[in-house]
């Protein structure tokens, strides 16, 4: 069904009306709250991370398909959570268990044009890929990948609470070949930054993750958190690495203030990016 691209002004819709769908979404359960929250401490133990794995019958098949999968070419088969988390270390399914929360905080949704998988491919990647940014700058890497993953959040509270107004915008993104951001803009009069920031407070995401939320387009207020500038740039590598596999994908410029505040060499930018593709490819047919 083609959806007409005119009369603009009438399809927009208010920041009023975003905010009041959004607090009709579910606050964040306490669990997955905590277990966000918790993730980040680096003195978590192997049982307590077993632990939450175990909770969630999905999560915990999806770290023993992982712990087997070829990529990390296990001798003998994984049977148990405890042989998986020793197996592909505490890092790896601290980033499982962030990815599965998310992914299971939004009511499913049928959006004309919306790949749920390019979404999640986007969003892993660049989370992969700002952890990567991080420890070359030995900053707090696992505290990087919940701010990548996490970035681009805002569209899936379009897609689920405005699916027939974000068909329009995908429309006028093919259209018109331009980024997401401007035909949300021209469509909607709001965008996906806005709405993820709205959403971040609303269940309380630190005022860190609130930054990336709110700056990976446009970082270059001195105020915000340095992770959004980190996100920012990130964002772009996957974009270039084009890893969503979007047909309509744009490489965003990058903002010379998070360029120069992250100051990469030549080789640390290539390494990144053949890290980015690697992880990338052990965790996608898992998470995904």
């Amino acid at each position: 069904m083609n959806l007409p691209l005119n009369d603009a002004d009438e399809k927009k819709i208010h920041l009023e009306e975003v905010i009041r769908r959004i607090k009709d979404l579910p606050t964040l359960p306490a669990v997955a709250q905590e277990m966000l929250n918790n993730l980040d401490d680096d003195d978590a133990s192997l049982d307590a991370i077993c632990e939450k794995v175990a909770l969630d019958q999905a999560l915990a098949a999806k770290t023993l398909r992982l712990a087997n999968s070829s990529f990390y070419g296990a001798n003998s088969k994984v049977v148990t959570i405890q042989q998986a988390v020793s197996m592909l270390g505490m890092k790896s399914v601290k980033n499982l268990i962030r990815i599965s929360i998310v992914a299971n905080s939004f009511p499913s949704t049928q959006c004309e044009g919306f790949d749920y998988t390019g979404f999640w491919r986007h969003s892993v990647a660049t989370a992969i890929c700002a952890e990567l940014v991080s420890r070359k700058l030995q900053l707090k890497h696992d505290f990087a990948f919940t701010a990548g993953l996490l970035h681009d959040i805002g569209r899936l509270v379009l897609v689920t609470r405005f699916p027939t107004e974000y068909a329009r915008v995908l429309q006028y993104r093919a259209a018109h070949q331009c980024e997401l951001l401007k035909a949300e803009q021209e469509v909607l009069g709001a965008d996906h930054v806005i709405a993820g920031f709205v959403l971040a407070m609303h269940w309380q995401f630190s005022d860190a993750i609130q930054d990336a939320i709110r700056g990976h387009h446009e970082p270059d207020d001195p105020s915000l958190n340095s992770v959004a500038a980190i996100v920012h740039v990130a964002n772009a590598i996957v974009h270039a690495l084009d890893l969503a596999q979007d047909e309509y994908e744009l490489v965003p410029l990058i903002s010379q203030f998070a360029w120069d505040s992250i100051a990469l060499t030549e080789n640390e930018l290539h390494e990144i990016f053949r890290e980015t593709e690697l992880r990338f490819e052990g965790l996608d047919q898992i998470v995904i």
